[in-house]
């Protein structure tokens, strides 16, 4: 039997971000940080657009459950990266950004490799340190179009980078428990 994977408007957005990523890290990479604005944006409304649909009109899916954080990741990690090679962001940002996701792909690794069952439901610190993540690149790639953007990142990033940790503590801390539960 086969089954048919649940293609829906929420669920073709994300596709749309997942490949709007690798030309928005082109246009990073080739210092077009205009274009590289207007994708991140269109990247961003679409991550809002297709989860207002997903729960207005009942089309959430397992397979949006999934990829639409695994699109976030990717195109945040993207522009982190890219951004802190080209110095345009702190590293010590990026770090702990990147250091973060791994924490939870390892977590969800782990979940898989000890067959323990788990449903991704992102908590509210979880969503606010996506957006605090989205407004840190977002005020880096308009800072370089508008300079008087610039003093406004460093308290972002501070917000960023405090979110970032306290909701990766709340990972780690959940997954803990359900990996005590089910000892």
């Amino acid at each position: 039997m086969t089954r048919s994977i649940p293609i829906n408007v929420p669920n073709t957005l994300t596709l749309l971000r997942i490949l709007l990523t690798p030309l928005f890290a082109i246009f990073l990479i080739k210092h077009m940080l205009g274009f590289a604005l207007l994708v991140f944006a269109i990247a961003a409304v679409s991550d809002a657009i297709d989860g207002l649909i997903a729960r207005l009109f009942h089309q959430k899916t397992t397979l949006g459950a999934y990829l639409d954080p695994a699109a976030d990741k990717l195109l945040l990690a993207t522009a982190f990266v890219t951004l802190g090679i080209q110095e345009l962001i702190p590293s010590w940002l990026v770090v702990i950004v990147i250091t973060r996701d791994v924490l939870i792909l390892f977590g969800i690794a782990l979940f898989i490799m000890t067959d323990r069952e788990f449903h991704p439901m992102p908590s509210i610190l979880s969503k606010i340190t996506t957006v605090a993540q989205l407004a840190s690149v977002l005020s880096v790639l308009v800072g370089n179009q508008v300079p008087r953007m610039v003093p406004v990142q460093e308290p972002l990033f501070w917000f960023t980078v405090c979110m970032t940790m306290i909701s990766g503590f709340q990972y780690i801390y959940r997954g803990l428990n359900i990996l005590q539960e089910e000892s």
